[in-house]
């Protein structure tokens, strides 16, 4: 079997046992930030583009699809294609103001525009301001499978995680992937090619944008709330430590390191605020000695071994 075969039997398998080995609920979280760091990682570690403002897709989807499943009553499938919708248009809106520009300048427009989000969530009455928008039903999807059961939900989230996956895995497998690759290693050299590189930018963040507010409105069902912590810039910078940490450019990497930064600030809650403190100590240790994240760093030393899977 192929490594990437071996990868995806691994994964589904995982997460088909995962609910009845730990707190399904801690693992729905894991599932949310996983996504949520896989679509920033295809555009940080497959275009090359640094953004500080994923925080507003990931929080206004949530927001939208909290929104509509509360107070309009829609059922939770069409909630979830709400937000995600939310996220699609706030990603095409960030995304044709920011590739105008590169660098450092492309990171403070991303990052200043997720601002003026999260000032507007501040304000705008749907939302709850401070308090957040409390109590989101789970409902029943399609009508007919009832999400307060926890296995159901689970298995919700798995499917929606999944299904996320697999497209981020097709999108950096295919030509259009490579072109992304081109952009990342040189993008002169794709310029005199004759690729309209701002438009393949603008693509890969609109993609990147959509699937963080898949993540986001997930995540809202999950918890049945909505609050200020997803569209605060925190919530940006901890994505950028997940992808750096687990891999940043490896399809598993943000997986990795998803499941490491939420079980850290699980496990060690009872450790107070230095719980940050250790996640601020584990990622420079990993910047300075495993350069290439977790998973980078395997398949650097399961590729020296000579080993093939």
């Amino acid at each position: 079997m192929k490594g990437k075969t071996i990868g995806w039997v691994v994964l589904i398998v995982l997460g088909l046992v995962a609910p009845f080995i730990i707190y399904p609920v801690l693992v729905m979280k894991i599932l949310c930030f996983a996504l949520f760091a896989c679509a920033f990682n295809l555009l940080l570690g497959y275009t090359g583009l640094l953004s500080f403002g994923h925080a507003a897709f990931l929080g206004w989807a949530g927001y939208v699809c909290g929104y509509v499943v509360k107070e309009i009553g829609l059922t939770p499938e069409l909630g979830v294609l709400a937000g995600t919708a939310m996220a699609a248009a706030l990603g095409f809106l960030f995304g044709s103001l920011a590739i105008r520009r590169s660098g450092i300048y492309f990171a403070m427009i991303t990052l200043a525009l997720a601002q003026l989000m999260y000032f507007l969530a501040l304000q705008f009455p749907f939302t709850g301001g401070e308090d957040g928008l409390q109590g989101v039903p789970r409902g029943r999807l399609f009508g007919i499978v009832d999400l307060g059961e926890p296995l159901n939900m689970y298995y919700f989230v798995l499917a929606i995680f999944l299904g996320g996956f697999w497209l981020i895995h097709r999108t950096i497998h295919s030509p259009f992937g490579q072109v992304l690759k081109a952009i990342r290693e040189n993008e002169p050299r794709a310029v005199s090619l004759g690729y309209d590189v701002d438009r393949y930018k603008l693509l890969a963040f609109v993609l990147s944008a959509t699937l963080s507010g898949l993540a986001g409105a997930t995540k809202t069902l999950v918890f049945q709330l909505a609050s200020l912590t997803d569209v605060h810039w925190h919530m940006s910078g901890e994505i950028v430590l997940m992808t750096l940490l687990g891999g940043m450019g490896t399809v598993f990497g943000p997986v990795v390191g998803a499941t490491v930064v939420v079980g850290l600030q699980n496990y060690g809650a009872q450790l107070g605020q230095w719980v940050g403190v250790l996640t601020g100590v584990i990622f420079v240790i990993c910047v300075l000695a495993f350069r290439r994240g977790i998973v980078g760093e395997l398949a650097v030393l399961i590729k020296r071994s000579g080993i093939r899977i």
